[in-house]
């Protein structure tokens, strides 16, 4: 099979397509022949040398794919061989083929094509483990997601509008302010506009009950100030710094809570929750074609390094997925 060779750090031309063996499964696995897989940050942070992965997970980029079911470990239900699926792989996505648990594995959504199901696991697994679980978002409450137009932030916009969320988000072009009113959010050029000003005027003085934040040091402070009482900080992004000072006094006086994580370390176990609460949630929106992913742009595996510079250059909007059929 082909697989994309990044075994030494530095810019996206160091990946190298190369051929070797079909993974081999283990216990709970089921072997996928990868149509289309997603290009997420994660896997621009592992290039660079600045990702540390967890033990025994594959060190092939690639986090998400979509394709069918080859090959079954014994100890599996509940697939067949030819199913459709997406999922959340714990790497080796940028391959033909791809060993993935099966807990982490959904149905191709019905009316999906693979690269649009390969465009979802990451993202809304990660959204939903965060703004959801951590985060406690609930319908009517007001949210404000930070880089709006990112395959996170539109994913989170979605899920927002289909949970019933009030979303604000900020972005740093008309362009980009443009998609966040289209998939239903209130958008704040961060360029033009100082932030946190501009959501306390259109929250009406009230700031935000959750804060889904890709930035963390840098918007510390005014994400502090924009938390509603009882609100809730969700860092799942450092791309401003991961050292803050930090001032306890609004923490105590608004009963504010601070969490964040990253999804790669969790369990199988705990993925597979995800997956079920997904699958029962978000999944019949799909297939009414309500929170399709939202998609800027396709490469094939072979300019797997243009795709990594398109998504560093901060210019797209949305989702970027390698096609590898």
């Amino acid at each position: 099979m082909r697989f994309v060779d990044c075994t030494a750090v530095g810019d996206p031309e160091i990946m190298i397509i190369r051929h070797g063996a079909l993974p081999t499964l283990a216990a709970g696995e089921v072997l996928i022949n990868v149509h289309a897989a997603g290009v997420n940050r994660p896997d621009i942070l592992q290039r660079r040398g600045l990702y540390p992965m967890p033990a025994g997970v594959n060190p092939v980029l690639g986090l998400e794919v979509a394709g069918e079911i080859v090959a079954i470990a014994p100890d599996v239900s509940g697939w067949q061989l030819g199913d459709r699926v997406c999922a959340l792989t714990n790497g080796g996505g940028y391959a033909d083929y791809c060993a993935v648990p099966s807990g982490q594995c959904l149905p191709v959504p019905t009316g999906l094509s693979m690269q649009q199901a390969a465009a979802i696991p990451e993202t809304f697994f990660t959204v939903w483990a965060n703004l959801v679980q951590l985060g406690h978002a609930r319908a009517g409450e007001r949210v404000l997601i930070h880089g709006g137009s990112s395959g996170i932030g539109t994913t989170a916009l979605l899920l927002g509008r289909e949970l019933g969320l009030r979303c604000f988000a900020t972005a740093g072009s008309k362009e980009k302010c443009q998609l966040i009113e289209d998939l239903g959010g209130v958008a704040v050029n961060y360029r033009e506009h100082d932030f946190a000003e501009a959501i306390v005027q259109l929250s009406d003085g009230e700031g935000v009950d959750v804060i889904l934040d890709i930035v963390g040091a840098n918007y510390l402070e005014q994400n502090l100030r924009l938390l509603a009482n009882d609100g809730r900080l969700v860092i799942i992004g450092m791309m401003g710094g991961i050292s803050a000072t930090l001032n306890l006094m609004p923490i105590m006086l608004k009963r504010l809570q601070i969490t964040g994580s990253t999804l790669r370390a969790r369990s199988s176990a705990q993925k597979a929750a995800i997956a079920e609460q997904l699958h029962a949630r978000v999944w019949p929106a799909l297939a009414a074609g309500r929170c399709l992913p939202v998609i800027d742009q396709v490469f094939a595996l072979e300019h797997v390094a243009a795709a990594h510079r398109h998504l560093e250059s901060g210019d797209g909007m949305g989702k970027v997925v390698l096609s590898l059929v």
